[in-house]
């Protein structure tokens, strides 16, 4: 019987104990991809408008989508990686958008082994976050008049 697997190149430090394919979906690379965007200082949270209110849902019921508002095409060495995020204000946003590409560029090439030959960024929004209420203030309820 002929041996058709494919034999991958050793990672610095691992041992190959036998022959053999490996395949990583794009869901595998869209989470860590998603997990080192959502690690910049700067992102506000990940996705456009519908997929950001279905992540609030799945986070209010204990689960959460890594993947949320990333896309990655995956080849047999390459990937391409697509993401939509918002940025909090006060942060410049292609500082941000640069950051996020070198934080996806680094942890997929470390941590799937794969080339990135792009990472596209689409910031669809900026958050704006409320007026910080000041330590020690009472929140003063009306008083309602006694009923008669």
């Amino acid at each position: 019987m002929e041996d058709q697997n494919v034999r991958l190149d050793p990672v610095p430090g691992d041992e190959i104990l036998g022959t053999g394919r490996t395949i990583i979906s794009e869901a595998a690379v869209a989470k860590v991809a998603g997990i080192a965007a959502r690690s910049v200082p700067g992102v506000y949270s990940l996705g456009s408008g519908p997929s950001r209110a279905l992540g609030a849902i799945r986070d209010a019921v204990g689960s959460s989508d890594h993947a949320a508002g990333v896309r990655a095409e995956v080849g047999e060495t390459q990937v391409a990686v697509d993401i939509n995020l918002v940025a909090l204000y006060g942060h410049p946003l292609h500082g941000v958008a640069n950051q996020v590409r070198a934080a996806v560029y680094q942890a997929v090439e470390e941590l799937v082994g794969l080339q990135v030959i792009e990472v596209n960024i689409e910031i669809n929004d900026v958050y704006v976050a409320p007026p910080a209420k000041p330590v020690g203030a009472k929140t003063v309820l009306a008083e309602r008049e006694p009923l008669q």
